[in-house]
């Protein structure tokens, strides 16, 4: 059973939707799963904590003190595999999202190291509210996970969107969650992300405005899905994952040679960085002081990484490049999955609303080697991580 073992902590909270909930953890505990339950004091206006506590064979969590006693929640958060918020109510999503911590189940969430997944519950005017969007849009980029919500009849009596999904959907969700997570185990995988800076002077340098946000959430749905990721990094302040191993570089050859080191032991290598395409060609060893007459600075192009892993890859390798184009977008990127022997291309059009450099969100359009293209919306970068990787992933197995 893909539950079997799994430690699940169950969050509810006040929405008529908790008896769905109920359900949902006998069918937990059926698949073998070790159940938790914490509820909010609105979900007790609905369902008794006795119940969840006989369904789960486990104590039901409410408070963070009880009868003199403290619960720690760091431990309760440490303890699960995963974290599922179902019912997930308009106002407990606007909490996660800002940071408060006015009970348990928001201190746990708070203290929460495993994967969190959110099931919505709400009319269907509260789901299309521009504020809860803004906040689903927060919790999203925070790499928090929202199953689909339904659309049917709701508890006012109107019929919309803003149902939550049924036991048997949340309880194969779960399933393919799991599942997803073990689908790289035993692959290692390369991600290079970030701009490179070259050096003009001691202070001054040649670079680009990508932060690094896209290469860092590659590397992260990598590692969700069992890979174990090496990481090289140009200059960014985005933290990483501790178990993603990193290394820091500011150069263009230094990314060329953090790449080239142990090249051929690595199943996927994901091009994602912003290497500058010239250098200076002279560094000046003191800072350069300005002068009244104009300034000339002769340029050389950098190593062409990206050309260079194609020349080198195997077989049995997968090759992704980036192309970030302004023009003639799907006829350039085409032509430089051909050129550099990549297996597959993922294009950025700074032409399209939603995506370049710096922002959360981008829009991208996948080729590969086998003349598939792959368009996708407008998303949060960790969405766009996780198309990405499933394409990857789509491709290895054709």
């Amino acid at each position: 059973m893909p539950l079997q073992g799994k430690k699940i902590l169950l969050c509810v909270t006040g929405s008529i939707a908790v008896y769905k909930s109920a359900l949902f953890v006998r069918l937990l505990v059926k698949s073998g799963a070790e159940v938790k339950v914490i509820m909010t004091k609105g979900a007790q206006d609905f369902v008794t904590p006795l119940t969840f506590a006989t369904l789960s064979k486990n104590k039901t969590f409410t408070d963070l003190f009880h009868e003199g006693s403290w619960e720690n929640h760091v431990m309760l958060a440490r303890w699960a595999d995963a974290m599922l918020i179902a019912p997930a109510s308009c106002n407990t999503i606007a909490k996660m999202a800002h940071g408060l911590c006015d009970n348990l189940l928001l201190a746990v969430y708070l203290s929460s190291k495993c994967p969190v997944l959110i099931a919505p519950a709400m009319d269907e005017d509260m789901w299309h509210n521009p504020a809860t969007k803004k906040n689903i849009q927060i919790l999203k980029q925070n790499g928090n996970e929202f199953l689909p919500v339904n659309k049917g009849e709701l508890a006012s009596g109107l019929h919309g969107e803003g149902r939550m999904a049924e036991p048997e959907e949340m309880l194969s969700y779960l399933e393919g969650f799991f599942a997803r997570e073990k689908r790289l185990t035993g692959k290692k995988a390369l991600v290079t992300a970030g701009p490179t800076y070259e050096a003009l002077d001691p202070v001054r340098f040649i670079g680009n405005h990508s932060s690094g946000k896209m290469g860092v959430a590659i590397a992260e749905e990598l590692l969700k899905n069992g890979a174990e990721v090496h990481l090289i990094l140009g200059p960014s302040s985005i933290d990483v994952d501790k178990k993603i191993k990193t290394k820091k570089v500011t150069s263009g050859q230094e990314m060329y040679e953090a790449t080239m080191d142990d090249f051929k032991s690595y199943d996927i290598i994901v091009m994602a960085a912003a290497v500058a395409d010239y250098a200076p060609k002279n560094k000046s060893q003191q800072k350069i002081k300005k002068e009244c007459h104009g300034f000339s600075l002769e340029l050389i192009k950098t190593k062409d990484i990206l050309f260079e892993a194609g020349k080198i890859k195997s077989d049995a390798q997968t090759l992704v490049g980036f192309a970030l184009e302004t023009e003639n977008e799907r006829e350039n990127a085409i032509k430089k999955l051909s050129k550099k022997n990549a297996d597959l291309i993922v294009l950025n059009s700074l032409n399209d609303e939603g995506a370049g450099f710096g922002g959360d969100t981008n829009k991208i359009t996948i080729f590969d080697k086998n003349k598939k293209e792959y368009n996708f919306p407008a998303k949060t970068k960790k969405e766009v991580a996780s198309d990405i990787i499933n394409t990857i992933i789509q491709y290895r197995n054709e």
